[in-house]
Parts: structure tokens; sequence; C-alpha cells
């Protein structure tokens, strides 16, 4: 009975590790901010490679596959499903779920706002 619970709390405990982090913010173009350390003017764009997510000051990076599903998001954006070609407006706002890997994000889901 004493080893079930251990285990049973062992369990409980890792499982609570394996769920997704959310976070809200903007989203940045991670090659620019690398050359400025600062988000302004680092807006991303549908032509962005590489993604970071600037929440309250904080930067977090997206990490390869993220930047694909990043890439998508924006390119289905409802504002730009009438006219592809219509450039984007200022800030790209976004909301992301995924698992922080030290700063780096592994995005699991991404909701251009």
């Amino acid at each position: 009975m004493r080893k079930t619970l251990c285990l049973f709390a062992l369990s409980a405990a890792m499982s609570t590790l394996a769920f997704a982090e959310s976070w809200s913010g903007k989203l940045i173009d991670a090659n620019c901010y690398e050359k400025q350390k600062t988000s302004t003017g680092c807006n991303a764009t549908s032509t962005t490679t590489a993604f970071a997510l600037d929440v309250s000051g904080k930067v977090y990076k997206l990490d390869a596959a993220s930047a694909e599903k990043a890439t998508t998001a924006l390119k289905s954006r409802a504002d730009r499903a009438a006219d592809p070609a219509k450039p984007q407006a200022g800030d790209i706002m976004a909301k992301i779920e995924g698992k922080d890997q030290g700063g780096t994000i592994a995005v699991d889901t991404i909701e251009i706002q």
C-alpha cells in the first residue's frame, strides 16, 4: 500500500510538470531583436524566419518547429484572408501555448490576435 501511494504521488507530481504553459505578447522578428537588443521596430512579418515573443519586456525565442507554426498563423490571419497582399498593421499580438525550454518556447498552439 505504501509503495502504491508513493508511486501515485510521484506520478501526480510528474504529470503537473508536463502541462503546457501559456503566454500572450507581441510576436517579433528574433533576428532583428538580436541585433537591436530591443523589440521596438522588430515587428514580425510574413517573411520573418525566426520568431520571438515579447511578454511585458521578457523575450522568449521560438524554436525552429514553432517558427513554422508562426509563419503559417501569420499567413492565415483573418484580416489578411480577403487581401493577402495587404501589408500587416503594426504590432502582431499572439497567444502561445507550449513548453519553456530554458528561454526557448516549443509551441503547441499559436493564435494570432
